[in-house]
């Protein structure tokens, strides 16, 4: 009497347990089985593929770690609404942080944004915020609100970093650093950055849409969109509009 037979559905449990068990039914001639068979390859070389990407945007921080130093990844997001603050983020990670996920915020969606979110910050050293107003950016510039509140985030690490990694921008801090195009997609410790800055700020807006009903600002985040615009129209700019952004100081009296 022959063995049973593993099914299709125990093969792939036993495939997500121990990918390396995929040589027990390579001689499996049962179509499902083979089909199921070549989907784990492709599967597992897109995972070689982000493994291999992962470790290229680990570069500069490996540099770091090799000459015993530790650098602070640092990104801005809402240069671009029309109303809230920007945000900074600074992260800070060590050779224990392995989540090949993290990219550029921009490239994820907010579901997976919001998933990474926790685990980010259960395996990084340390991360911080750095927050300034609508007020401010309207006092100094969009450009300079942004360099501030990148400073502001590096000063509340309460670990002590030895440089900077920063998205296309430098601050006035005296630390070596690292000005990086497009940082976010080079990065991992930029990337981790740029997603908890993106979830902090998109927090912030949904309570500001509490607080300011009528422009959409939980959907939106500030940005201008029809909703936004339309109530821009209706209600006028509120307290959080940066009232130097066209079109808002068309409405400020």
């Amino acid at each position: 009497m022959k063995p049973k037979r593993a099914t299709i559905s125990e093969i792939k449990t036993a495939l997500a347990e121990n990918p390396a068990s995929v040589s027990q039914w390579q001689d499996d001639e049962r179509v499902g089985v083979q089909k199921l068979l070549q989907q784990f390859e492709r599967n597992q070389a897109k995972l070689a593929d982000q493994r291999d990407a992962f470790d290229q945007r680990l570069s500069f921080e490996k540099a770091a770690w090799l000459d015993n130093k530790q650098l602070a990844g640092v990104d801005e997001v809402g240069r671009g609404p029309l109303a809230g603050p920007v945000v900074a983020g600074a992260v800070v990670i060590d050779d224990h942080f392995d989540l090949v996920a993290v990219h550029d915020s921009k490239q994820l969606s907010a579901k997976k944004r919001m998933q990474l979110d926790a685990q980010i910050k259960s395996e990084v050293v340390d991360y911080a915020f750095g927050v300034v107003d609508a007020q401010m950016i309207d006092e100094v510039n969009i450009y300079e609100a942004s360099r501030i509140a990148m400073k502001q985030a590096i000063e509340q690490l309460q670990v002590p970093v030895d440089g900077l990694l920063i998205d296309a921008m430098t601050v006035d801090m005296d630390l070596p650093q690292e000005k990086l195009i497009k940082g976010d997609d080079r990065s991992i410790s930029i990337g981790a950055a740029s997603i908890l800055a993106k979830n902090y700020r998109d927090e912030l807006m949904v309570q500001y849409d509490q607080q300011y009903p009528g422009y959409d600002f939980a959907k939106n985040a500030g940005y201008g969109t029809k909703a936004h615009l339309a109530g821009l129209e209706a209600l006028g700019p509120c307290p959080i509009h940066r009232m130097t952004f066209a079109p808002v100081k068309n409405y400020h009296k």
